[in-house]
């Protein structure tokens, strides 16, 4: 399957008739970047990704695990401290007969000697088995109170030992009772109560040492708070937040309080009594790291990517432009065999037209004098002077035509390459001649400053004629009608010529002038090629000589040939 996307989405590189089109380019490069950006992209987001998580959930273990244990001691604590209490009762009851506990006297020595061992005792009670409170020692006035219609009363003397939650009571502050029952051999039953100070469930719970925006207070199984709440309400009010699943092991939720704040929520509930010791932490002060880890991972990943891209482009951009460039150089050479391959054709046809023209050329031209020597030897022949004038005109026409069909003779053979010895001023004559008629009738003026001293140089005739021609045709186009064409020939160094053509017509910008070498460039709109000059350069440089060009908009272009006066040795090979 990714096979067949590849070719289908590459297919541009099998081949197109539009081969050197720039949106063949520009989609060509959007693929390539595209791919590569996948194929670096996608495995830095899926490893992101997944970094992302794991590092977030070991964070979040390293939070709620020691939120976790600490909920667990600290229900330890609670349960050590409710065990030794309900301990010390339940050792009061059963050491004490009913009626040595009976006198108020001996049960406040009791209390007293129970208070300097234990904290958190507030008074000392024994009820008989209707419920009447017989003696009590405490601060409170609460002998011969009847608690028989009291709930807790009927629980203890069922399940002989009972720890309430956090009341009000008689006493009207925050407190619980530890009561137990106890029956002697009679079957005589009594109970001992003792209320507990919960300002020591404070101390429990301070100990946690928690931080300033965390919480942890103790509430009872219907959700009302047995301690103060920092943040969810004071003692005996209703926890705003639905109670966790009962769990006798501490435990661990994520979850949201009555504002919507996203919390940790650690709790235990109390095997043996009604008991739940809750912490919360904000999940936002608990991730406060990792949140700063985020963004950091979140700029190297953004970072990454830019760089991923960056260098793609760059790559791809670099790929398609040699790309570029070998497809032009293939499609150049293709076309310069291509219009060699024409030239060649148009030569021989040349050379055949002009071959088979010659020979009646050569008939006639001999007529033709052989008629002006007849009418030479006779003086008498009627009109003999104007038939003399009509063989002259014959004889100057078929001269004409000579020429012509010498110079197309001289064409031709530049498609065979070949060096021979050149006079660089008669091949500028022979190519001007070709030229006059049409500067002629544009009233054009072609300067001629050929400088007679000149050497005669190896070089190719057929060539240079092809190049001093294409020069010329440009600069025809160039200059308006009665324009001015100046040809210089001369030498500039012991080994090489310099012909140069300036000419006063509109000139080129800059940004023409960059490209005017270049295979298909041309400003001629709808009726150039852009290979004349192309060629031109590649015909010099084959040569073995040189090229300049320079021009101003609207002043005129001057083109410099630098030519060798000895043949390259590997051209000429």
């Amino acid at each position: 399957m990714f096979k067949t996307i590849f070719r289908h989405s590459f297919k541009d590189l099998h081949g197109s008739e539009d081969i050197l089109s720039p949106e063949r380019y520009m989609s060509l490069r959007r693929k390539i970047v595209g791919l590569m950006a996948v194929v670096s992209v996608v495995p830095l987001l899926l490893m992101a990704a997944i970094n992302y998580y794991e590092y977030r959930a070991a964070l979040g273990r390293e939070i709620q695990n020691p939120l976790r244990i600490l909920v667990s001691k600290t229900k330890n604590s609670f349960e050590l401290f409710l065990a030794e209490r309900t301990s010390t009762v339940s050792f009061i009851a059963s050491a004490y007969p009913f009626e040595e506990l009976a006198q108020e006297k001996n049960l406040k020595h009791i209390f007293r000697v129970m208070t300097q061992v234990f904290d958190g005792f507030v008074d000392l009670g024994l009820l008989d088995e209707n419920g009447v409170q017989v003696s009590y020692a405490g601060p409170y006035s609460l002998a011969g109170k009847n608690y028989a219609e009291q709930s807790w009363f009927n629980q203890v003397m069922i399940r002989g030992t009972y720890i309430s939650d956090v009341f009000m009571g008689y006493r009207n502050f925050p407190h619980m009772v530890i009561a137990v029952r106890h029956m002697d051999e009679n079957g005589k039953k009594w109970v001992v109560r003792a209320t507990i100070d919960t300002t020591r469930f404070d101390r429990l719970i301070a100990a946690m040492s928690l931080e300033p925006d965390s919480d942890a207070f103790l509430l009872n199984k219907e959700g009302i708070l047995q301690t103060n709440s920092n943040y969810y309400g004071k003692v005996l009010e209703r926890l705003p937040m639905a109670m966790p699943p009962q769990g006798y092991e501490a435990r661990l939720v994520e979850t949201q309080d009555h504002n919507g704040e996203d919390i940790y929520l650690a709790y235990s509930y109390f095997p043996e009594t009604d008991f739940v010791l809750m912490a919360v932490k904000p999940r936002g002060s608990a991730l406060k790291t990792w949140y700063m880890v985020k963004g950091d991972l979140l700029f190297i990943f953004v970072l990454g990517v830019m760089a991923i891209f960056l260098v793609v482009y760059k790559m791809t951009d670099l790929l398609i432009q040699r790309m570029r460039e070998s497809e032009e150089r293939r499609e150049l050479a293709f076309r310069q065999v291509e219009h060699a391959q024409k030239l060649s054709s148009i030569g021989r046809l040349a050379a055949g037209v002009a071959h088979e023209i010659n020979n009646p050329l050569a008939a006639i031209n001999e007529k033709a004098g052989l008629m002006k020597d007849l009418l030479g030897l006779r003086p008498d022949f009627p009109d003999r002077d104007k038939f003399i004038t009509l063989a002259d005109a014959i004889l100057k026409s078929i001269r004409r035509c000579r020429d012509i069909t010498h110079r197309m003779l001289g064409f031709a053979r530049r498609m065979d390459v070949s060096y021979e010895e050149l006079d660089i001023n008669e091949v500028l004559t022979d190519t001007l001649s070709f030229l006059d008629q049409e500067a002629k009738h544009r009233g054009v003026t072609i300067v001629r400053e050929l400088d007679e001293s000149l050497p005669r140089i190896m070089s190719d005739r057929g060539q240079l004629q092809q190049v001093f021609l294409n020069i010329l045709n440009n600069a025809l186009a160039a200059v308006p009608d009665d324009g001015n064409i100046e040809v210089k020939t001369g030498e500039t160094t012991p080994d090489s010529l310099v012909i140069s053509f300036q000419d006063n017509g509109c000139g080129m910008s800059q940004d023409t002038l960059e490209h005017v070498f270049e295979p298909f460039f041309t400003t001629k709109k709808g009726t150039g090629t852009g290979l004349g000059l192309s060629i031109t350069y590649g015909i010099i440089k084959k040569l073995g000589g040189d090229i300049a060009v320079t021009s101003k908009q609207g002043e005129g272009t001057l083109f410099t040939i630098y030519l060798p006066k000895k043949a390259r040795k590997e051209a000429a090979s």
